[in-house]
């Protein structure tokens, strides 16, 4: 225990969320259920459903509240989080289960509930099939709060009321946890559990505070009270830091404040390499809210705007009408910068909860993206009909997600010309030129580059998706986050093969994926011949202090040795390597 901890202690974990903070922690012991079974009279029994059904309406307005101040806090992509929580308390099948106990077993309702909930969670967690396994902790937590409920039980930690700045220590902080941490009070957070792609990750890099998971028993070594220094750069817990310690890290934080001037000083220069070579520098968006930070972190453009967030956490699918005013305002706000708009990307681990979608068993796989849309041809001709409306406004282009082959774009393109011809008829102008592309993120579009090429303007790689289908490797799973490596041979050679077939029928290809603002990355990119990268705005500043260091034909040297080369682990080192020589000062204070 901690009671035993005298001099500096360090305890080592996953980073998961930049930056170093120090303060007081608050170590966060969750309450128990007590759930005894209890006989219900028949008399009793339309009650105890009554109050049963009261506690899932308790705990959607709950969880809608929380994903509502995350989507205002982080953007729309962060909430889509919970609308796996909201299917959990619509599903019939539970419900009915639950209901069907407190009628023929007369149990009380969390007893029932409790029983029900726990046999699924245990075959879940024992199934081979990753849709199902990576739903345990999303269940687990709904769960708790729908018996936090029922029973009416306090949160014995409610973030919400804390009045100091704390460094909060647990054993793991679920999705709807994570939401309500307040940046005031809440310095950083570490947690027992966790992996680097889990929710609570995203979330946490998403508010910007520094986060450590996966430090193993720290909740238990570690009592409220104890000081602490926690850093997000390497992952690393320091309990009563000595003076040269926090000297140290003192000099780490100038090291930061140095950096962000250098930063600061580039914001307004263009992406260009020591050689003479230009890469667009694009930033990723979910909406007209995210307009400032694109123009605060010197964007040129966006080269991926998300628009699925008009179609969640919302009663009724959106106008052409409210869809071509959002469009609109983006590309007036950034012209002449381009807006590429990526038409509707639902299905996977993104719902739209009143369109009333089956349960499929492997979603990514499954009904999403293009296919959902030319499934849905009104509701995709009406996204397009908005988007060609707003294209007078500014350089707007649009993108296909989730192409697989020739026929979908075909039919894309058809239903594109189509709106086209109503427009012309009713006289209502859109850009007849506007450019569209085509999003590679499955291997069979990627092998088929250059047929697709032929019907396209650009190319935009989403590296997200085509590194989890070509590898099978979920990268939200932390049970195979392992197998997720960016620098594999398959995903560069697969790059690269884009690249070239874009180039042969002279056309441009990005990459707007994760890897797009990983400045390690960067020359790698660079040297597979990428003419535009794409990434939230926060990192493009990174993104192009590296680009302004490197030369093309170091990072062409870099891109041909990781092409010749049978290790994801040797490419990843080398790249690593020459990131650190090129620009040492993103990498300062960095294990």
């Amino acid at each position: 225990m901690s009671g035993q901890i005298k001099g500096e202690k360090i305890y080592r974990g996953i980073p998961v969320s930049a930056g170093v903070c120090r303060g007081k922690v608050l170590v966060l012991h969750q309450a128990r259920h007590v759930i005894a079974r209890r006989r219900i009279a028949d008399t009793e029994l339309a009650g105890e459903i009554k109050r049963f059904e009261q506690a899932l309406v308790r705990t959607r307005q709950q969880m809608v509240e929380i994903q509502r101040r995350v989507i205002q806090n982080t953007g729309a992509s962060e909430g889509d989080i919970f609308d796996a929580h909201m299917l959990m308390l619509e599903d019939r099948v539970v419900i009915d289960e639950v209901i069907r106990m407190i009628q023929e077993q007369k149990s009380n309702a969390d007893f029932a509930f409790h029983t029900v909930t726990d046999r699924y969670i245990a075959a879940m967690a024992r199934e081979e099939d990753e849709f199902f396994r990576e739903r345990v902790d999303v269940l687990r937590d709904t769960s708790g709060r729908v018996l936090d409920n029922l029973l009416e039980v306090k949160d014995s930690f409610d973030l919400k009321r804390l009045n100091e700045p704390c460094i909060l220590v647990g054993h793991d902080l679920s999705p709807s946890m994570t939401a309500q941490l307040d940046r005031k009070y809440v310095l950083g957070f570490a947690t027992d559990i966790g992996g680097k792609t889990s929710h609570t990750a995203i979330l946490a890099r998403s508010l910007d505070i520094p986060a450590i998971v996966g430090a193993q028993t720290l909740s238990e070594e570690l009592e409220t009270g104890d000081y602490a220094l926690l850093d997000g750069y390497n992952g690393t817990v320091i309990v009563n830091p000595t003076d040269q310690t926090l000297f140290e890290y003192g000099q780490l934080a100038q090291i930061q404040a140095s950096l962000n001037e250098k930063l600061r000083e580039i914001q307004n220069q263009p992406a260009v390499t020591l050689d003479g070579k230009t890469i667009h520098l694009s930033a990723n968006i979910e909406d007209q809210h995210d307009i400032e930070s694109v123009l605060a972190h010197g964007a040129e453009g966006v080269g991926l705007f998300r628009t699925e967030f008009l179609f969640i956490n919302r009663d009724q699918l959106p106008t052409e009408e409210e869809q071509y005013q959002v469009y609109r305002q983006v590309a007036a706000a950034l012209k002449p910068h381009p807006v590429i708009i990526r038409t509707l990307d639902l299905g996977g681990d993104k719902f739209a909860s009143h369109l009333q979608l089956a349960r499929e068993m492997n979603p990514f796989l499954g009904w999403r993206a293009i296919r959902f849309c030319l499934a849905q041809p009104e509701m995709f001709r009406a996204q397009i009909r908005a988007i060609l409306r707003a294209s007078p406004e500014g350089r707007v282009k649009m993108m296909y997600p989730m192409i697989s082959g020739l026929d979908e774009l075909n039919q894309a393109n058809a239903l594109v010309e189509k709106c086209k011809a109503e427009l012309r008829a009713d006289q209502i102008p859109f850009n007849e030129a506007m450019k569209i592309g085509a999003m590679i993120e499955i291997p069979s579009a990627a092998l088929i580059a250059d047929a697709l090429a032929k019907k396209v303007s650009f190319f935009s790689i989403g590296s997200n998706d085509l590194i989890q289908y070509t590898l099978a490797a979920d990268r939200t799973n932390e049970k195979v986050s392992h197998l997720y490596e960016p620098t594999h041979p398959a995903i560069l050679r697969l790059i690269k093969m884009t690249v070239d077939a874009a180039h042969a029928h002279g056309i441009w290809a990005g990459v707007c994926g994760e890897i797009a603002g990983d400045p390690v990355l960067t020359p790698l990119l660079l040297g597979l011949g990428v003419d535009e990268l794409s990434a939230a705005p926060a990192v493009l500043d990174q993104v192009k202090y590296i680009i302004r260091r490197v030369k093309l034909s170091e990072a062409r040297e870099l891109a041909t040795f990781a092409l010749a080369s049978e290790s994801s682990a040797e490419i990843f080192a080398r790249c690593v390597k020459f990131a650190r020589e090129t620009a040492p000062s993103l990498f300062e204070g960095q294990s």
